[in-house]
């Protein structure tokens, strides 16, 4: 490493250097059995866009109503293929990973109906969704007559199976969610099988219940993904993992067909559904930001695994720990003071390739319950495969770090970020 280069460009020490020298070492392991994942992985996508005859026909834009977009219709195939699901439906128009859920919920759900959590409390911004946060009256599940029930996972981050069974034998409920990633928690995030076993267990008490997961965070991270494992729905957003950090902007739902067409009709109308929507020459980013997905999740990954080990060094709890099997690109690290935790973010921001000038602050975020402090240099606003880090300003003060393009750029923004906690 070029310590010089480090100091007199970015004001990083050479003691904070080999800190992140010595953890990267430690990390060989790690980093080998992310590449070999992101190489099954990448031969997948290569697979299902041969399978699907991918073309330059498929990048030609559409306009006002785009009938017949052939770009568009193609990529659900694709995209189908990928996560081993019956259908998908892959689109610009979803404007972030809780719009994408938001439209599977409306989409599948009735009043009357009952949505039950099966992984605790669910990410912060589907609570005015749901119901459960906000005023009564603006539209949520609550005001429309859905009914929602919580099983909060054990003290041991594993699913209440017993708490789950007395729930879905109590009375009839018409969908089970569940969160793949831990959001402001912390806790394990589930992998695509141990998703598939709370599946398996919901459908053996009550078969015709609707499983829908919360993918955000967590494509391409295993072999494989939790429709593999029988979700009839799972969600995501295209400026996470599966845009590659290309696609500027959508979301994707993939799963069973039936269910396919009902977030179809959510999205824009009964009758209409997924055969209207002009892709105004996005398709070609979405394209080449899937194609692109599995190598720069694996960057990512790495990024994560060497931010564990620097901050577990340095005396932090951090979660996953260093070398354990990671299921999502998220690494937490609880700093226990809110000003340790607005410095992590502002040296992550320093180490953006995108507004490195910005010193983030704490604000009043919508469709957060607390303020938040959020570092997002990125190319794409808000993209949070690009390198990036935020936590709510409530005890014990944790960060959330994930992304990196390139675990070089990303390795760069951690050394800023140690320099800026410690100033070693």
């Amino acid at each position: 490493m070029n310590y010089e280069f480090l100091e007199k460009n970015f004001g990083i020490s050479k003691k904070t250097a080999q800190l992140v020298e010595s953890a990267e070492k430690d990390a060989q392991a790690a980093f080998l059995r992310i590449e070999k994942t992101a190489e099954l992985n990448q031969w997948k996508v290569m697979k299902a866009f041969s399978d699907n005859r991918v073309s330059e026909t498929h990048f030609v834009p559409t306009t006002g109503y785009g009938y017949d977009d052939l770009g568009r219709e193609t990529l659900d195939k694709v995209y189908a293929q990928v996560f081993g699901a019956e259908d998908a439906l892959v689109r610009h128009n979803f404007i972030s990973g809780t719009h994408t859920i938001s439209t599977a919920f409306f989409g599948v759900l009735r009043p009357g109906d009952v949505l039950v959590s099966i992984t605790g409390k669910p990410y912060d911004t589907l609570e005015e969704v749901i119901g459960i946060a906000g005023e009564d009256g603006n539209g949520s599940l609550k005001d429309y007559g859905v009914r929602y029930r919580e099983v909060e996972l054990k003290e041991d981050g594993t699913p209440d199976y017993k708490a789950v069974r007395r729930v879905l034998e109590e009375e009839k409920i018409k969908a089970v969610t569940i969160q793949r990633s831990k959001g402001y928690g912390w806790r394990k995030t589930f992998s695509a099988a141990e998703i598939g076993e709370m599946i398996k267990f919901v459908k053996s008490i009550s078969p015709e219940t609707i499983c829908l997961v919360d993918n955000c965070y967590g494509e391409f991270v295993d072999e494989e993904e939790p429709t593999d494992f029988g979700a009839d729905l799972i969600a995501g957003s295209l400026i996470k993992n599966p845009g590659g950090g290309i696609a500027v902007t959508g979301g994707y739902l993939a799963g069973k067909s039936r269910y396919i067409e009902l977030a179809s009709y959510r999205l824009t109308s009964v009758g209409i559904g997924r055969e209207c929507g002009a892709s105004l020459g996005q398709n070609r980013a979405m394209y080449q930001g899937l194609f692109l997905a599995p190598h720069v999740v694996s960057q990512a990954l790495k990024a994560a695994e060497l931010c564990a080990g620097v901050y577990a060094k340095l005396g932090y709890e951090v979660d996953p720990k260093p070398g354990e099997e990671r299921h999502d690109i998220i690494q937490s690290i609880r700093f226990g003071s809110a000003e340790r935790l607005v410095s992590f973010c502002q040296g992550i921001q320093a180490g953006a390739p995108v507004d490195s000038f910005v010193t983030p602050e704490p604000w009043d975020m919508p469709g957060y319950q607390e303020q938040v402090v959020m570092a997002a240099g990125a190319f794409t606003q808000g993209a949070s495969i690009e390198l990036s880090a935020d936590g709510p300003i409530r005890p014990p003060y944790t960060a959330y770090m994930q992304g990196g393009l390139t675990y070089e750029s990303a390795k760069l923004g951690i050394m800023a970020a140690v320099q800026k906690t410690e100033k070693l």
